[in-house]
């Protein structure tokens, strides 16, 4: 119970690496709160985690977000932890052949939400006296690959995100880190790889488990990282 009395908000925790982390950080004694879009998605959420809270916001919204998270503050005492797991694939052709509207909605999937959940976010984390935040960036953001220009140039925005806010925050006492997952064992790649050697996927938990690690007291001295979590895949 190594963040009890802690307040945490995780973006994207109604997905397959979300609903782990929420799942983590309750067990590890923290109040959690999932901001969603999808009523029946959350629904699922609170099947499997019955004391996480919802909140219903557009993470694309500047003004909602900000006015979400300050009630969030207010009700809970302050903002601690943000973990912004919020985001989306999407690709398979060549930088010629995709759309600007592509390009448009993988920055916004990725790399808006957390932007605009970071500033919504801070200003409680530093009234806390410090906090940590950790971005969910991809092992694509690191190497070249083709047919995944979009995807790959927002998660890698998301690493100099997180490199910018851990040295702004330092003074602070706010660490701010990234995870970088390869091919995920949930449900949704399952289905959409068959044939996938699946053994070599990490699993959702482990990853919930790095992460539970970067928030807790005992990585008060880790910031800027960018740390892989892709095992074997």
């Amino acid at each position: 119970m190594d963040l009890a009395g802690k307040v945490a908000i995780v973006t994207g925790g109604t997905g397959g690496l979300g609903v782990a982390v929420v799942e983590r950080l309750l067990g590890a004694g923290a109040t959690v709160i999932t901001p969603y879009v999808d009523e029946m998605a959350f629904a699922r959420l609170h099947e499997c985690c019955p004391t996480a809270i919802g909140l219903r916001v557009d993470l694309t919204d500047e003004a909602a977000t900000k006015a979400a998270y300050d009630t969030v503050a207010t009700t809970h005492g302050g903002i601690d932890i943000l973990i912004n797991a919020a985001g989306g694939f999407a690709g398979g052709q060549p930088v010629h052949q995709t759309s600007w509207s592509l390009w448009q909605a993988q920055l916004d999937i990725n790399l808006k939400t957390a932007v605009i959940s970071c500033a919504a976010a801070i200003p409680h984390l530093i009234n806390r006296g410090g906090g940590a935040i950790v971005n969910v960036s991809s092992r694509t953001a690191t190497q070249p690959g083709a047919n995944l220009a979009a995807y790959a140039a927002a998660k890698r925005a998301v690493l100099q995100l997180t490199e910018a806010l851990a040295a702004e925050l330092l003074p602070h006492n706010i660490t701010v880190n990234a995870v970088l997952p390869s091919v995920i064992d949930t449900p949704a790649n399952r289905a959409a790889m068959p044939n996938a050697d699946r053994a070599r996927w990490v699993k959702p938990e482990e990853i919930a488990a790095v992460i539970h690690f970067l928030v807790g007291p005992t990585a008060r001295i880790i910031s800027g990282a960018a740390i892989p979590v892709y095992g074997k895949a």
